[in-house]
This record gives structure tokens, sequence and C-alpha cells, in this order.
């Protein structure tokens, strides 16, 4: 009896079990035409994005060899055509610093081939010495390993493909073209090198209006979590405001050497110091958020004191975000209204901040007051107001005068 009815138990758990794997068999059936529709969905959007820059490979490759082999009459020039490649390659067109890193690195791989092999001949412990030697500078140069696997892939090539006729340093001439066509292309050709810093501006802006409206939030509920919540995600900030940083450069980069965009060098340049204005502001947010998580804590602050403080930080974070549009603008008529309009925003931030008018008597929401008056200064300043006329708007700190 009790074998009859183990038997039954283990049948019914397996049936269970072949049960539970066609419901994942049919789950995972059911989710393949939307993951390979999403799929297809982002590989049609990197063939857009990728379109120039394929364009711009293709033109400058051929255009290096063509060079190379009917003007200058080497035969087979392909490390023309591929160091012209490697040089642009994808996310690279606008780098310029990037690129002649590249470049340099392409022609010192071809350069140490051609050397060791003239001096030392052919052989695997050649190949071996040059390999190692062209990583090792390829390190030293950069530390992207992208960059070390080119440049010992050129070394290598250079043993591996037979000696070309006009003498052995024909190879390291073709990678010179093929680098001097990339950085050519790059000065006529760029794309708009505005595009990636007015876009990295307003996605920091935006995070910063965000760290604002979640101190507001913690104050509104008095959570100290939500507080500390902020703190965590300004201490993580920096790597937004890096990535800013870091393509504003490289639109100066390319600002000062097109001839398309020269123009644009002063507004470029707006945009870098408007960058470390907020940087220095993203640095007193931090200081307010570990503070306003220990006063939420501590119960240091008044209903009446947190409410108004709340609503100060909505309206900065107003300002913030009209600051994000206009820094994000590239056309000079819409991006002036929208900093005006953050000014104005800012402005009204910065005539309330006195304790007073935001009802706070301790000394704990007094500090927090003094550590936001400098946050909406670096604000204001990064609207393109001097620090004098920015700090005109905050309200006199002063003690009055009592007679004694």
């Amino acid at each position: 009896m009790l074998t009859r009815l183990s038997r039954v138990t283990a049948r019914v758990s397996r049936d269970e079990e072949h049960a539970e794997a066609n419901r994942g068999l049919f789950a995972v059936a059911r989710r393949t035409p939307g993951l390979l529709g999403a799929r297809a969905r982002q590989g049609v959007r990197r063939m857009k994005s990728g379109f120039r820059p394929a364009l711009q490979m293709t033109i400058c490759a051929v255009s290096a060899f063509f060079f190379a082999h009917s003007v200058l009459g080497h035969q087979g020039p392909i490390f023309a055509a591929t160091s012209a490649l490697i040089s642009l390659g994808f996310g690279v067109d606008s780098h310029l610093t990037r690129a002649i890193e590249v470049t340099l690195g392409c022609t010192l791989g071809v350069l140490i081939g051609d050397t060791v092999l003239h001096l030392f001949g052919a052989g695997v412990w050649q190949a071996a010495l040059m390999l190692f030697f062209s990583i090792m500078m390829a390190r030293f140069l950069d530390p992207s390993p992208i960059l070390a696997t080119q440049m010992g892939l050129q070394s290598l090539l250079v043993v591996l493909l037979p000696l070309q006729a006009g003498g052995p340093f024909t190879r390291s001439i073709d990678a010179v073209i093929g680098g001097s066509f990339a950085l050519v292309l790059i000065a006529l050709w760029p794309q708009d090198p505005r595009r990636e810093s007015h876009s990295s501006a307003r996605d920091a802006l935006n995070e910063f209006a965000g760290i604002l409206r979640e101190c507001a939030g913690a104050l509104a509920y008095s959570d100290s979590t939500m507080a500390w919540h902020a703190l965590v995600r300004a201490r993580n900030f920096h790597p937004t405001l890096e990535k800013a940083g870091k393509s504003i450069s490289h639109a100066a980069e390319v600002a000062r050497i097109s001839p398309m965009y020269r123009t644009h060098r002063a507004e470029i340049l707006n945009l870098s110091e408007s960058i470390k204005f907020i940087d220095l502001a993203v640095r007193n947010i931090r200081v307010f958020a570990r503070r306003l998580s220990s006063a939420i804590t501590n119960t240091a602050l008044t209903a009446e004191a947190q409410g108004q403080i709340s609503h100060v930080l909505e309206m900065a974070a107003e300002g913030t975000e009209a600051l994000a549009l206009g820094l994000a603008e590239t056309t000079a008529g819409a991006r002036d209204r929208q900093l005006r309009r953050a000014r104005r925003s800012l402005h009204d931030v910065a005539s309330r901040l006195s304790p007073e008018g935001l009802e706070v008597s301790t000394l704990e929401g007094e500090s927090l007051i003094l550590i936001l008056r400098p946050l909406i200064v670096d604000l204001l300043e990064s609207t393109g107001l001097s620090h004098e006329d920015a700090r005109e708007h905050l309200p006199s700190l002063a003690v009055p005068d009592d007679g004694l």
C-alpha cells in the first residue's frame, strides 16, 4: 500500500515538473517575438546613428589608399586604409585628442614593426619582441585596451605580410598617410561638437534638479531616509558631471581646428564655465543633504520651517530645469530666453534665503540656509551672471544693532 502510494506521489511530482517546464517553454516562446523585435529596433537605431561615421570611414580609408597607391606609387598600401579606419572608428569622430592618440598608436605600431624587421629580420623571437614592445608602448600612451590591441596588431601585420617594394619604411609612411587623412576629415567634416556637450550638460542639470526635489520631499514628509538617499545620489553624481566636462572639452577641441564650428567657440566656452559652477553647486548639495538628514532625525526644524525650505527647494529645482533647457539649446535666441527664465526663478529663491524669511529659529536650520545661499549663487553664476550680480539678490544676514 505504501509502495503504491509512493509511486503515485512520484508520478504526480513528475507530471508537475513537466507542466512547470512546459509553462516555462511557453513563456519563453511568448517573449521571443518581443525580444527579437526589441533587438531589431536597437539594431536599426545603431544603423541610423552609425550611418555618418560609416560613410566617413569609407571615404577616408579609400581616399588614403588611393593617394598612397596612385600618387606615391606604393604597391598595396593596406596600412594607409587600416590606419584611417582605426583612427576614425565609432565614437572617436569628434574626439580629436583620442583620434590623434589612435593615429599615433597605429603609426608607431607599423614603425616599430618595420624597425625590428629592418634590424633583426623576420622570425619568431623578433615577432615576440616587437609585439611585447608595441603593447607596452601603447600602455604608456593611453590606458585604453583597444589601443594596445590595435598597436600590437599593426606591428604584427608588418612581419606577417610580405615586404613592400619601395623600402622597409614604406608601410610606416602609409600609416602616417591614413592617420593624416583621418585628422583632416575630422577637421573638415566633423559632427556638430555642440550636440553631445549640450545634451550631457542638460542631463547633469536634470539630475541635479532631481536631487533638489528629493531633498524637498524629505522635508515635506519629515523623512530622513529620503534625505540620505538624496545624499547618496549626490555622491554618485560625479560620473555624470565628468561626462559633461569631457564632452565639452572635446567640443572645444573640434571648434579650435574646424573652420565650420570656429564661430561657436564662445558658446562652448560659456558652457564650460557653467559646468564649473555646477560642480561647485554639487559640492554644496552634498553637504546640505547630509545636514538635512541630521536635522530631520533630530527634529531640529519646526513644521513651518520645513514647509518653507521644501517650497524653496522646489523653486530651485524648477530654476535648475529651466537652466538645463537653456544650456541644451543650440540657437542663441532660445537659449537666452531659457536662461532668463532660470535667472528669474533662482532670483526668487535667493531673495528668500534668510532665517527670518523661512521661519527658521534653530542653529541647525540656520546652517542649512547658510549652505543653500552659496549653492544658489553658483547656479546663478552658471546662467552667466557675475559673482557680484548673483550675490546682490541674497538678503542681508547682518545682526541688527540693539544699541548696546
